[in-house]
């Protein structure tokens, strides 16, 4: 039987290879983009939020290691559905513990890239609306 660790970077690997929701997303409520200067990954994030104020949709669009682009693709499955504040409030252990592997400091930037950038989009746009 494979170990936790085996199983988890199977999924990460997956997630690498056939991203889920990645893509362009046309008539997005929020949009960023942003780098890691440390490793030049780069991740775009957009998110459609209904009447409701619930995630209806997101994708998300980039390039860089295995880790940045399997936990884009992993916080695109987490916040479908999510209430736009439950989204906003998604703290880094949840991404963290979604991808379920040890990670160093550099590898924790590119895992939580993608988190950033979906605030960063819903902020910016709150920001440009007040």
């Amino acid at each position: 039987m494979p170990a936790a660790s085996d199983l988890y970077q199977e999924q990460i690997l997956d997630h690498y290879k056939h991203p889920k929701n990645k893509g362009p997303l046309p008539g997005a409520t929020f949009s960023a983009r942003d780098t890691n200067p440390l490793c030049g990954d780069e991740v775009a994030f957009h998110l459609k939020v209904d009447r409701s104020q619930r995630v209806s949709d997101v994708r998300f669009e980039g390039r860089g290691c295995a880790i940045s682009q399997a936990s884009a693709s992993m916080l695109t499955t987490m916040l479908k559905g999510l209430p736009l504040s439950e989204a906003e409030a998604l703290g880094d252990d949840a991404l963290v513990k979604k991808l379920g592997i040890s990670l160093s400091a550099v590898r924790l930037n590119c895992a939580l890239l993608p988190l950033h950038v979906m605030r960063l989009a819903v902020r910016e746009k709150k920001a440009a609306s007040t």
